[in-house]
């Protein structure tokens, strides 16, 4: 584990950051955290946003705990506000909430109402921030992913295809489309950093086929590389079979048979990550703990495949995996977009 003492290299990235997010002298930057949030992140959040001239005010409330279901991971959706109508109000009366959570805001249930009071969102994602520091975006992120989205809702269908036997259709009529690039300007949007990716929510009876995770393809729940190849066969949005022998597919078929919720097995969101800077390999030089994958979830050319809530699709589970699938070939209407683990120019 690195040391985690505020360096100015990391203070300088959160400033970088910040700034890409069009804060002005004297606007109101919240800082929201909770009692297990890495500490360093919201020191370094609250540092910039006064080197940058604004006025910073921070909120930390109580990490809830849930001692009667399976543990939560990765799953974009903290229950930390718990519908607190205060908390929620000084939020949505900022211009920028840095939001420090440990699972982040982007599917919590009081996030619609932080963003119709105009306030902009940029989640930190829970990495060392020496991962954030190697992952602070560039002028190049924001035009590549605004032109693929762009092409993502245009079309009428996704492929997917890959040499260890996945097949997957997905029909993106109704798909609600959208990216990121690690940073936003825009009142009442939401972004995180890391950025890099373009995804597609399908709607509901979208997604038919196959789903092969080969080794060394990524499951980010358990924060672990695949090393026995996984099967996924999945009907009308929802993964019917799990196949494959070894440990890899046995965590998988008891975690998500936990959540006793048929909807844990249906698709949540799909996409492919275009962030040049983010690398496939990282995982292997962290610990678990000083990592979140978020990374992962955005490196040129993976296609990633993740299950659980699709508002979307009116789904709403707390079971929830991110697989980041390499070496596929990735589809709009026929015409390819990543080839082979490869961005299309």
């Amino acid at each position: 584990m690195l040391p985690e003492t505020l360096e100015p290299s990391w203070l300088a990235a959160f400033e970088a950051v910040l700034a890409r997010c069009a804060l002005q002298p004297g606007e109101v930057v919240a800082v929201l955290c909770e009692s297990q949030t890495r500490p360093v992140l919201p020191q370094l959040a609250q540092l910039a946003a006064a080197r940058l001239g604004c006025r910073v005010f921070t909120l930390c409330v109580p990490t809830p705990f849930d001692n009667a279901g399976p543990v939560v991971r990765s799953t974009g959706a903290s229950a930390a506000l718990q519908q607190l109508g205060p908390v929620v109000g000084a939020l949505a009366a900022s211009t920028l909430v840095v939001d420090c959570t440990v699972e982040g805001l982007m599917h919590a249930p009081e996030l619609p109402a932080i963003l119709a009071g105009g306030a902009r969102v940029i989640y930190v994602s829970n990495e060392h921030p020496e991962a954030l520091a190697r992952l602070v975006p560039n002028d190049a992120v924001e035009p590549l992913v605004k032109a693929h989205v762009k092409r993502l809702r245009a079309a009428k269908s996704m492929r997917v295809s890959s040499p260890a036997g996945t097949d997957l259709v997905i029909s993106l009529a109704a798909a609600v489309c959208g990216g990121n690039w690690g940073y936003t300007t825009r009142p009442g949007t939401m972004t995180h950093w890391p950025g890099g990716l373009a995804l597609a929510f399908p709607a509901a009876r979208s997604v038919n086929g196959t789903l092969v995770l080969a080794e060394g393809d990524v499951n980010l729940t358990f924060k672990r590389y695949i090393e026995r190849p996984i099967t996924l066969r999945i009907e009308d949005d929802y993964v019917v079979k799990i196949e494959g022998a070894g440990v890899d597919a046995e965590l998988m078929r008891s975690y998500i048979s936990a959540w006793g919720d048929r909807d844990a097995y249906a698709v949540s969101h799909v996409g492919y990550g275009l962030n040049a800077a983010a690398r496939w390999d990282s995982m292997a030089l962290y610990d678990k703990r000083d990592f979140n994958g978020t990374e992962l979830r955005a490196f040129a050319g993976n296609f990633l495949y993740s299950t659980g809530a699709n508002e979307v699709a009116g789904r709403h589970t707390r079971g929830h995996f991110d697989l980041p699938v390499r070496n596929c070939t990735v589809e709009l209407d026929g015409v390819a977009v990543v080839q082979a683990g490869e961005v299309i120019a």
